[in-house]
Order: C-alpha cells, then sequence, then structure tokens
C-alpha cells in the first residue's frame, strides 16, 4: 500500500490498496483505521478535495465499515 501525508487539520497520511479497495488513514491525534469497499473513485477524490477532513466526514466516516489497526 502506497502512503502520502497529506495537509489537514486532522489527518496526517493517507493510503490506498487498489487490489483490496481499502482506504488506510493515519488521524493526526492518534490511530491508524482500515476502511473496507472502497471504491478508488472515492480515495481519488478525497486526494483531491480541498478539505481532506471535511470530505472524510461527509463521504467517508459512517458510511464505510472500518477497524483500528494501531
Amino acid at each position: 500500500m502506497e502512503r502520502t501525508a497529506v495537509r489537514s487539520r486532522d489527518i496526517a497520511i493517507v493510503g490506498y490498496d487498489e487490489k483490496e479497495s481499502v482506504l488506510e488513514i493515519t488521524f493526526r491525534g492518534g490511530g491508524v483505521y482500515q476502511y473496507q469497499d472502497v471504491p478508488e473513485a472515492v480515495y481519488r477524490e478525497l486526494m483531491a478535495a480541498p478539505s481532506h477532513g471535511n470530505y472524510f466526514n461527509e463521504k467517508i466516516k459512517d458510511v464505510f465499515s472500518c477497524g483500528k489497526i494501531s
């Protein structure tokens, strides 16, 4: 999984596994979460969004199942 640091108040790093459709988000406040069955288009929109945090809250959080990995 390739990971990219982003400029966001809440999100530090975003990773995406195309093969497994897994989105991984490392939060600045602590915790790394993996979101399952995330379409690549959602990942691309997240990375292109003017506010990664707002996009996450509106389009990913509480939409895709997730698990904390660390």
